[in-house]
C-alpha cells in the first residue's frame, strides 16, 4: 500500500507530521518505515524521522504487507488462551520457534499467527516479526501475547518497558534452593567467551528474578520464578548462577547421575521451563487480564517421577 500526502505541518519532526496526516499509522510504526527507506519527500528517500517537515512537502509512504517469502501464512495449530480484535494470547508448545530466522525460515509462531489472524498483525516489529511484542525460547513452553494492531503493540511494549507485566514461570531445577525463596539481581549480557550464551556481566542490562520453592522433589525442586525484568535466558542463567540450573538445560545445566538417566528414559530434551502465568492491562480496553497455563505433559511427567 502506498499513500501520498501533502503536509500542512511546518517545522514538525517528519514522523510527527506523518502521524498527523496519516492517523491510521502510529508514530512508532512510521519511525520504522522511515528508517527502512519506505518514505520519500518530493521523490527523494528520507531515513531520519527527526528531519523537519515544511508545509507543502509531498510525502509518499510505502507500507509493506507484513509477509516475506519465508513469512507466509501456515496452518499450524495454536492453543489460544484469549483473543480479540486487538491482541491474542497463545499457549506456545515447546519446540515452536517464535519468528523466522536463519535455520528456521518457516514453521514458526509468526507463520501460524499470519494464518490464524488472516494477516492482521501489528507492523511495528517490521515484516520479519509482525505482531511480536516479546519472545520466549524455542524450547520453553507457555503463555505469550502478540499484537494485532499498532495501538495494542505500543501499549504492551510500554508495560514490558515499565516491568509492569506479571510473568511467572515454573521451573524444575537441580537441588533444593536454600533459602527456599529469594531474589537474584545480576546484570546480563552476551558472553565474551561464547556469543551464543548469556552471562552475568558487570555493566550488562539489569536483570532481576524472584524465586520461591513450590515443591521439594528428589534432589530437585519445582520453583516459581517471577520476572521483574525480561532478559534473554534470564531464568536459566540466574538459577544456574545460584547452583540450581534447570534440569535438561543443554546450555547452562550439567545434569548428572540418576537425573541424567531419568531424562534420557523420559526422552526429556529441553530446559524444564514453562511460562505459567501472564498478567497485564489491556492496552486498548484498560481492563486487567490474567492467564494461567498448566505444565505440559512432559514437564508434568518429569515432576511426577521426581516427586518424593
Amino acid at each position: 500500500m502506498q499513500a501520498t500526502i501533502a503536509t500542512t505541518a511546518d517545522g514538525w519532526r517528519l514522523d510527527r507530521a506523518l502521524a498527523d496526516a496519516v492517523p491510521t499509522l502510529s508514530r512508532e510504526r512510521l519511525k520504522v518505515l522511515i528508517a527502512s527507506g519506505a518514505v520519500t519527500r518530493d521523490g527523494i528517500m528520507v531515513r531520519d524521522p527527526a528531519k523537519r517537515a515544511t508545509a507543502g512537502d509531498r510525502l509518499a509512504v510505502a507500507v509493506p504487507v507484513p509477509t516475506l517469502p519465508h513469512n507466509e501464512a501456515q496452518d499450524i495449530p495454536l492453543v489460544v488462551a484469549y483473543e480479540d480484535e486487538h491482541l491474542i494470547v497463545i499457549d506456545k508448545p515447546a519446540g515452536l520457534v517464535v519468528h523466522p530466522a536463519a535455520g528456521n525460515l518457516d514453521g514458526t509462531l509468526v507463520n501460524a499467527l499470519l494464518h490464524h489472524c488472516d494477516g492482521s498483525l501489528s507492523g511495528i516489529g517490521g515484516v520479519a516479526r509482525p505482531g511480536i511484542v516479546h519472545r520466549i525460547d524455542k524450547d520453553t513452553s507457555g503463555l505469550m501475547v502478540a499484537a494485532k494492531t499498532d495501538r495494542a503493540h505500543e501499549g504492551l511494549a510500554r508495560q514490558f518497558h515499565d516491568h509492569s507485566i506479571d510473568r511467572r514461570y515454573r521451573a524444575i531445577v537441580g537441588g533444593v534452593p536454600r533459602p527456599a525463596e529469594g531474589k537474584v539481581d545480576a546484570p546480563l549480557a552476551r558472553s565474551a567467551a561464547n556469543r551464543k550464551k548469556i552471562a552475568i556481566v558487570a555493566g550488562g542490562k539489569r536483570a532481576v528474578t524472584h524465586f520461591r520453592t513450590m515443591t521439594t522433589l528428589r534432589d530437585a525442586a519445582l520453583v516459581e520464578c517471577r520476572l521483574e525484568t525480561g532478559r534473554t535466558h534470564q531464568v536459566r542463567v540466574h538459577m544456574a548462577s545460584i547452583g540450581h540450573a534447570l534440569l535438561g538445560d543443554p546450555v547452562y545445566g550439567r545434569t548428572k547421575g540418576a537425573q541424567k538417566a531419568l531424562l534420557e528414559t523420559l526422552g526429556f530434551r529441553r530446559q524444564a521451563l514453562h511460562a505459567a502465568h501472564l498478567g497485564f492491562i489491556h492496552p486498548v480496553k484498560s481492563t486487567a487480564l490474567a492467564f494461567e497455563s498448566d505444565m505440559p505433559a512432559d514437564m508434568q511427567e518429569l515432576f511426577t517421577e521426581l516427586h518424593v
